[in-house]
């Protein structure tokens, strides 16, 4: 892949994947049919990550906020991943990549738990790429989750006070045991972040890009992870402090 420095690849790689509804209006379709061209979109990047040798890809499928869109709409996503989850274990075993979900997936219909879950057993043994898909989730409500997780665990004398720190908090969100994305993407032009790893982008470099994700190629995967390489990242410190330099 020309132009990518592969010593500076970002390790995780997290993606707000929007505009599949725009994508259908302009071409006067329904929105279901973005969708459908979503999942296509899905598929090329995942193969993307994995060849390029990223660690950790967080795609934001399906929003707790979601479940307010239309009935058609909300079935018809679950249909979609549903399909997907079924289509795609066996290719995922087959390039060792391992399925997980983060957010409220208790709140999925029970079939599509069922195959979610089939998935993420058949594919634990693999170690090459982990597919983290964000499912029913809210960063405010991964928080609040994560708050309760660690008052309960206080009142049972289990953790005290003084030693909650955030290195400890962090092991109480769903995301526990997966570093923080080094690059956040959010696809059709939106400046937002949409509730979404509100705790873990405290330091992740954003891009952001007018492409609708029907269209996000793995050409715009290239263009993103480029623009990353371009930047310094210095977590607070200095450009002098990061090469050695400060007298």
């Amino acid at each position: 892949m020309e132009g990518i420095d592969r010593e500076k690849l970002p390790h995780h790689i997290a993606i707000i994947m929007d505009g599949n509804g725009r994508w259908a209006k302009q071409k006067f379709l329904n929105r279901i049919s973005g969708h459908v061209k979503g999942v296509k979109a899905v598929r090329e990047v995942v193969t993307a990550c994995r060849e390029l040798g990223i660690k950790v890809l967080t795609l934001y499928a399906f929003s707790i906020e979601n479940w307010k869109r239309p009935d058609e709409e909300v079935r018809a996503l679950m249909e979609l991943l549903k399909e997907y989850l079924q289509k795609e274990c066996s290719e995922m075993m087959r390039n060792n990549i391992r399925l997980n979900a983060i957010g409220r997936t208790e709140d999925l219909p029970p079939d599509v738990q069922t195959i979610l879950e089939e998935t993420k057993k058949k594919t634990q043994g693999c170690s090459g790429m982990i597919l983290n898909l964000a499912l029913s989730y809210g960063g405010r409500s991964e928080i609040l989750h994560a708050v309760q997780g660690i008052v309960s665990d206080v009142k049972q004398g289990k953790v005290k006070s003084e030693e909650i720190t955030i290195q400890r908090f962090s092991q109480y969100l769903w995301t526990r045991g997966i570093p923080d994305p080094d690059l956040l993407i959010r696809t059709s032009g939106e400046f937002r972040i949409s509730n979404f790893l509100l705790w873990q982008i405290a330091y992740t470099e954003l891009y952001v890009t007018d492409t609708l994700w029907p269209d996000f190629d793995r050409e715009e995967l290239l263009k993103a992870i480029t623009d990353y390489q371009s930047r310094e990242r210095r977590f607070g410190l200095t450009s002098e402090q990061l090469n050695g330099k400060e007298e």
